[in-house]
């Protein structure tokens, strides 16, 4: 059984939701719920080419990924992840035909709208991270609403990065790091890695310990640049449509297998 913040999660609950099959009950059986990752970030990849290869156009490629989105938002909250801080669009992303980034806008409201109540009932804490300020008003105004709803959630923190780039969020602490030494709020000699931490968007989340990647690529793609210094990166060759509760618990399993060194040798190299 974990706890966190007065909120208990039991492999039943996970099982509940995940299935009872024999695969299943390995996997919740291989977890040690003593050493879960703080934080899960997942670049979701894949939407288009999941389209693809069904003669289907992009945007039913992107409605489908919303199925992916809500499995593994549920899991990783009923099995007592931290935070999960999920990659849906970058600053790079602009560049799309109109029509599809129309179609995102569309979807994130629709999603927003129709899964806060499942965010209420198991108590997760929304938020969204990156330049909030350059997406449509009405998108902006729907984030707000769904941040102040889960505002007093005690759950996992579920984040969803918009606008973003690793980047340009180093780009933003600095200038606002910048504009703190100029008024005297803090001295220069004063910076260290902690304290960049604390201008980054995802200051008051915790370490990041799983990087997740869909599709089978190879690359960050821009994503959690200061932050995923130390973090454990895991790749599958699911698009992200075909990703479910299972991948997020063998990903897990996987990562507690890892031995973590950062920088020091085991002591039977030394």
């Amino acid at each position: 059984m974990n706890q966190r913040a007065g909120v208990t999660f039991a492999p039943s609950d996970l099982l509940e939701y995940i299935g009872s099959s024999d695969n299943a009950i390995k996997l919740v059986n291989k977890i040690d719920w003593a050493r879960l990752p703080r934080q899960i970030a997942v670049i979701m990849d894949g939407n288009g080419r999941w389209a693809n290869q069904r003669n289907l156009n992009r945007i039913e490629g992107h409605q489908a990924g919303i199925g992916a989105v809500r499995e593994v938002v549920e899991t990783a909250a009923r099995a007592g992840i931290g935070a999960l801080t999920l990659y849906a669009l970058s600053v790079e992303n602009w560049k799309r035909p109109q029509s599809e980034i129309d179609a995102l806008m569309e979807l994130l409201k629709q999603y927003l709208a129709r899964e806060l109540p499942t965010l209420l009932r198991h108590s997760i804490r929304f938020d969204a991270i990156g330049r909030l300020d350059g997406l449509p008003i009405n998108v902006q105004r729907d984030i707000e609403a769904a941040t102040k709803a889960t505002a007093h959630s005690t759950g996992m923190r579920f984040v969803i990065a918009l606008n973003y780039g690793g980047r340009s969020e180093i780009v933003d602490a600095l200038h606002h790091v910048v504009a703190d030494i100029g008024e005297g709020k803090i001295k220069a000699t004063e910076i260290d890695e902690e304290k960049i931490v604390e201008y980054l968007y995802t200051h008051d989340l915790p370490e990041l310990d799983l990087l997740i990647r869909t599709s089978g690529e190879l690359r960050i793609s821009n994503f959690l640049l200061y932050q995923v210094a130390y973090a454990e990166i895991w790749v599958t060759d699911k698009l992200w449509p075909d990703f479910g509760r299972l991948d997020l618990l063998r990903a897990i399993v996987d990562f507690q297998r890892r031995e973590r060194r950062y920088g020091n040798v085991d002591a039977g190299d030394a």
